[in-house]
């Protein structure tokens, strides 16, 4: 079996949200207990943040972009230990691009089991503190309005 290519220290988190700032998220299947928006990593093709939130709203809920927007903001954070055997040896940061996509109201999903195995729609204030991340949460208190 060939080895996965190194991933690129560089994502997108895509919060969901409706008119009536009801908020999108999505349980990974691993680490247990782990809510989040729509996120994920650019692959190193990829030139442009927005075609990776594009691709990772697709993949990961069946959901297309009409009105996916940038927020204008980029974080960096540290990565946790136990993930940076998937990056090169000498990475312990992440650069996260922030974007937020605005629905009418609330919508079914399609998971990717391989990722997710559940999703809720919560109350702003719910969501924000349910998420695990701070990047998340700070994106969904910002944000969602």
């Amino acid at each position: 079996m060939a080895e996965k290519p190194l991933k690129r220290p560089e994502s997108v988190l895509v919060v969901v949200y409706t008119a009536d700032l009801d908020v999108l998220l999505l349980h990974r299947t691993h680490p247990l207990d782990f809510w989040q928006s729509v996120t994920g990593s650019m692959r190193w093709e990829e030139h442009d943040p927005l075609d990776t939130a594009r691709r990772e709203l697709m993949e990961e809920t069946g959901l297309v972009d009409e009105g996916l927007a940038s927020c204008a903001v980029s974080n960096r954070f540290v990565i946790r230990p136990e993930w940076r055997v998937r990056y090169g040896p000498d990475v312990t940061e992440n650069v996260e691009h922030v974007y937020r996509l605005r629905l009418p109201g609330r919508v079914p999903v399609m998971l990717n089991s391989d990722e997710h195995t559940d999703y809720l729609w919560l109350p702003r204030a719910e969501a924000a503190a349910k998420v695990w991340s701070w990047t998340n949460r700070e994106a969904i208190e910002r944000f969602v309005e």
